[in-house]
């Protein structure tokens, strides 16, 4: 299973912070953010751990997320409303002490953007902590925007069972 990089040396007293990025910012990186974020504050680790999300492309730049998958997280007790769509930019990289892809798209494109003194290993795919993750091959979260609904229930489980396994990693790299 993969581990999470210890914090920047240059972050100094600043949250862990921790970016997932998807294609537009509207699906599967903001239902992780969200879910994230929760899983995080249970764990009492909000002082301690950010999480931030956006996507690859500039197209949904300000939206809200996508109607169905805010839907379904507020059906499971989730604030999905707070949510703007945004996309990354490359001095996120010095600003994240993880950055995690949903898909091999998306990797390619950070990758494509990452400056060349860039940790590596600071630049993951979001299923490498999924404990059901089969490897290699089952290493993305599904785009489920061009799909019914579940797709999204898929990639709620995907990501709810993920952060869990997150947040386990969180603690024993920020304490907690």
């Amino acid at each position: 299973m993969t581990s999470l990089p210890p914090p920047r040396p240059d972050g100094s007293g600043t949250p862990y912070r921790v970016a997932v990025v998807c294609l537009g910012n509207i699906c599967r990186s903001p239902m992780a953010d969200v879910v994230l974020t929760d899983r995080v504050t249970d764990a009492g680790l909000e002082r301690v751990v950010e999480v931030v999300s956006a996507g690859t492309g500039n197209w949904h730049v300000g939206n809200p997320m996508d109607r169905r998958a805010a839907s379904l997280l507020t059906a499971h007790g989730y604030d999905a409303s707070r949510h703007s769509a945004q996309q990354f930019e490359k001095t996120w990289f010095t600003e994240a002490d993880v950055v995690l892809a949903m898909d091999a798209d998306n990797l390619a494109d950070l990758e494509a953007l990452r400056p060349v003194d860039h940790d590596q290993g600071r630049l993951l795919m979001f299923r490498d902590f999924d404990p059901r993750s089969g490897g290699d091959h089952d290493r993305e979260v599904p785009d489920p925007y061009y799909g019914g609904d579940d797709g999204f229930e898929a990639v709620l489980a995907m990501v709810e069972r993920t952060s869990d396994a997150i947040v386990a990693d969180l603690i024993r790299v920020v304490g907690g």
